[in-house]
């Protein structure tokens, strides 16, 4: 059949709480939200209302997930939380497609 030639994998996803996921390949940045910064630029996207997503489900946001899209990710979780769903991710990730000669550009001064 036609769609048999598909592949099974699923793109990997991050599960930034209460079963709201994001593509691991999207994301630019974890950022704590507790910083003057962050909190205006939430509030401006709030009041935008068109690239904010909240996946809070109405508990405290902890961290800010910024993604390529130029879509910002309110998570109840916090930074260190979902970087250690992202290592555990890529970690699964390289494991089961590994590079077969990975190479490493030398430093240059």
């Amino acid at each position: 059949m036609l769609g048999e030639e598909r592949s099974n994998t699923l793109p990997p996803l991050l599960n930034v709480g209460f079963y709201n996921f994001v593509l691991t390949h999207k994301i630019v940045a974890l950022v704590r939200c507790d910083s003057a910064p962050i909190k205006r630029l939430v509030q401006q996207l709030r009041h935008e209302g068109t690239r904010l997503i909240d996946a809070t489900q109405g508990r405290r946001t902890r961290c800010v997930i910024f993604l390529d899209s130029g879509q910002v990710v309110l998570s109840a979780l916090s930074q260190e939380t979902l970087a250690k769903r992202l290592l555990r991710v890529e970690t699964a990730l390289s494991e089961e497609f590994p590079l077969e000669n990975p190479q490493i550009p030398p430093l240059t001064p």
